[in-house]
This record gives structure tokens, sequence and C-alpha cells, in this order.
């Protein structure tokens, strides 16, 4: 298996650190609000790169964090702390914001059929391994303190910016004017911010009253969980210059080593061939897809179909012809269930090797997608067909299983849940859409998700989901 390397720039062959175990990281949400399909898409290759290294024999340990504090507006310790922002705009606590956002995250993604990592780690369950980091830095002279917080030195760590490839020099020559005069290094990041009293997140450290940077918490976590030493580090290619390249120098500074041997990012994800901004009202999400009446599995299909390390564009002409493709795709397969005809072993084992092939080179889904389709329009239906199918789809987790137990308990609506949809179907004539939404939301709790398509109100039971 051969996995792309951020941090050498190449393809390497992946052996794990220790026998056949392999350890990862991933960069989880900042919960204050709702994932985009553009932060999604990197947990469905998260959730790839799980699903290849497991149908490879490898026992997995992932750790994906839950940032529920410390992540501020902009990604250079600048502003102020998005859980705090988020709180304010919505007028609840950081905590009650925390819970529903990561709820809604988890519905998310076992929604695109997306493993969820063995453990899930909230940055504000571990201040004190954070502060003893910190701590330990501080000590090593890696770090020091100003008026407001503790900040790493960049310039005691010689390696600084390996992984961004950034020339610290020709990034002081234009960089604008330094706002905090206190650290030695434009680019010095927090490692802990003191807090002023008002401020609604804060713990008891040796510095006074303040919460953790960004950065730390996933160093602070990864070590705890994967030891000194782990084997993959996932997350998008916007953590590359500032998050990323601030966790190498704070881990390494700290341990004297490479904390991580494979760093592994997914590329951006665009919208009508343009960035993804709230500013632009793009920053659509799986509810949003739902509205529409599209399966969130035909979008996980649509990231399929791109490399993981290519950008993805995202249209509604695209997402439509990916839920055709995945819908021909699910019944192709299933009509391979009754078949009677006998293929023989050289030509299904020729498929699977080319098939594993694939996935093992650097995740090339989109082409073992293609060996899939081939043996899904294979003249001849054939259960051994079938059965392959099932076996690469432990790869691609389209569900091909679980679709057809589905189409096996088709309910019956009973009364309540049909006066339910009647009396939305007359908030929406009313534009009434508070109550559409509620009752939508009532009756998703009841097991039934309701579709508004061009065709009408659709609805499908989605209870054991």
């Amino acid at each position: 298996m051969k996995i792309y390397n951020t941090l050498t720039r190449q393809k390497e062959e992946f052996v794990p650190l220790k026998d056949n175990k392999v350890t990862m990281y991933s960069c989880g949400p900042t919960v204050y609000n709702y994932a985009h399909i553009g932060n999604l898409r990197t947990y469905v290759f998260m959730d790839l790169l799980r699903r290849t290294l497991k149908y490879n024999g490898y026992e997995l340990l992932n750790a994906m964090n839950i940032t529920d504090v410390g992540h501020l507006v902009s990604d250079e310790d600048e502003g102020e702390d998005k859980m705090v922002k988020g709180a304010r705009e919505q007028q609840k606590t950081p905590w009650e914001i925390a819970e529903y956002y990561t709820d809604v995250f988890m519905k998310d993604i076992a929604a695109l059929n997306i493993e969820k990592p063995e453990i899930i780690p909230k940055a504000t369950e571990h201040i004190k391994e954070m502060i003893e980091f910190v701590q330990s830095l501080l000590e090593k002279g890696f770090a020091y303190e100003t008026s407001d917080g503790i900040y790493f030195d960049i310039s005691k760590y010689e390696e600084y910016g390996k992984l961004s490839k950034i020339n610290l020099d020709e990034q002081m020559a234009g960089a604008r004017v330094e706002v905090n005069t206190e650290k030695r290094h434009p680019a010095d990041f927090a490692l802990w911010k003191k807090a002023p009293k008002e401020h609604i997140m804060q713990w008891e450290s040796p510095w006074g009253m303040g919460y953790p940077g960004w950065h730390i918490e996933c160093s602070a976590m990864s070590m705890k969980y994967l030891g000194e030493e782990f084997d993959i580090h996932t997350g998008g290619v916007d953590h590359i210059p500032v998050h990323h390249e601030n966790e190498i120098a704070q881990s390494e500074a700290l341990l004297g080593k490479p904390a991580v041997k494979f760093w592994v990012h997914a590329e951006f994800m665009m919208v009508d061939n343009g960035k993804m901004s709230k500013s632009l009202g793009n920053t659509y999400t799986i509810s949003d897809l739902r509205e529409k009446g599209y399966n969130p599995l035909a979008f996980r299909y649509m990231c399929l179909n791109a490399h993981y390390r290519n950008k993805l564009n995202f249209t509604w002409d695209v997402m439509q012809s990916s839920q055709v493709s995945f819908e021909r795709f699910i019944e192709g397969a299933l009509q391979h269930k009754m078949g009677k005809a006998e293929i023989s072993k050289d030509v299904l084992d020729g498929f699977l090797s080319d098939f594993e092939g694939c996935i093992n080179d650097d995740l090339n889904i989109p082409k073992a997608l293609g060996i899939a389709w081939n043996l899904v329009r294979y003249p001849e239906k054939s259960y051994s067909i079938y059965e392959m199918l099932l076996k690469m789809d432990t790869v691609f987790g389209l569900g091909i299983k679980d679709a057809e137990q589905k189409s096996a308990e088709e309910p019956e609506l009973d009364s309540e849940i049909e006066a339910l949809i009647q009396q939305r179907e007359q908030a929406r004539k009313e534009k009434n859409w508070k109550l559409s939404d509620e009752i939508r939301d009532r009756l998703r709790d009841m097991g039934i998700e309701i579709q508004d398509t061009p065709q009408g109100v659709k609805w499908k039971n989605i209870r054991g989901n």
C-alpha cells in the first residue's frame, strides 16, 4: 500500500510503526456551527483511508478530536474563540452549542456511512494534559510568556516550515504590521491564552485563568491516546500552513523526534468552480441536500469520483447526476444477487486484483469504482459478482447490503405521521418556514425523513439509520 506523504511530497510505501497495528489521528470539527459539504468531504476521505487500511488487514486505532474551545476565528490566533462567538450569536452557552453541533455532526457522518473513529476526545476534557504540555515547552526553552498568553518561539525550532515549505524570511518581508508587539516573531503562535474576567470559557492554570490555543489540543490528545509516535495524521489542505505546521513544531520540540510518520491531506471542495463561503451562501449542509430530495450517500458517491488530492467541484447538476448514478449502481449490484451464471474464478480474481491495486495506489478510488462498475455491467448475472461487489463496498461504503434491507422495510404511515406531513405542507403553503422546519425535525425524531422534490413531498423510514 502506497500513500502520498505531504511531508516528503511523494508517494511512499506504508509500513506501520508497530507490527500490524495502525495509529491514526484525524483533525475533527470545531463544533460551533453545522459542518458543510466541504468539511464532510474530508471526513469521507478519512473514512476511505480507514476502510482501505482495514481491508488490508490492519488493526486500526483512530482518534478524532472535537474542538469545543480554543479555535479562534482566524487560524493565525486572531479574533475571538469560535465557540464563544457562536454562543453569543445563538444566545446559548458554549457547552450547549458544542453539545448540539456535535450531535448534528455525528448524525451527518452516520448519514454518509462514515465509520466513527475508535476514540473521539473533546478538547474541554483534556485541559490538564494541555497545561502540562505547555509547561514542558516552557521548561525546555521553546516557549515564553507575554501579558496575554504563552507563545511558542519558532526561532528555537530550526525545522519550522518543513511541512508547508514556507520561507519565513519571504513571509516576513510581506507581513503586515504585527498587532502583538510582545511576540518575538509574527509567526510565533499561542499555546495558552490568558482570559479576561468576562471571557466565558476559562480554566485555572499556572499563568492565571485562561484557555488553550487551538494547535496544542491535537498534540496533547494525540500523544495521550496514540503515544509519542504514530503512523498517520489526516486533515484538509487548509490545515497545512498553520495548524499542522504548528503541531509539528510543538510536538517535535517536546519530544526531540518526529511524532508523525505520514501527513495526509484532502483537497478543497469548490462550488460552481469558486470558493465555498458563507458570504456567497453556498456552504451547503447535509440538511440542504436532503431538503432538495438527495440521498446523502449520493454525495458520498460524488466524493468517490474524484481523487482525494484533487479539487472536487460541487454543482447541483453534478449532485443530480451523482444521485442517478448512485441509484443505478445499487440497483445494478442487487440484480446480481439472484443471478445463476457461473463466472470463472480467474475472471473474478482479475477484477479483484485490479480493484486492490487501485485502492492501494494512494487511494485511487475513482479508478476502483470504475472496476466495480464493470462488474455491475457484466452481461451475465451472477451471485458471485454480487458477493465481490459487497467485498468492494467495504471500502466504498455505499451501503449495497443496507439498500436491499431497506427496500424490504417500506412502512405504512400511521395516522399521526400522516397528519403531521399534511400539517407541514399547509405550513409551507403559508410560508411558515419555522413551523415547517419544526415539524420536519419532529418527524425525523419519529424516524421519518421528509424530502421536498420537484415531484412533490417524498418520505422514507430512517429508523435504525
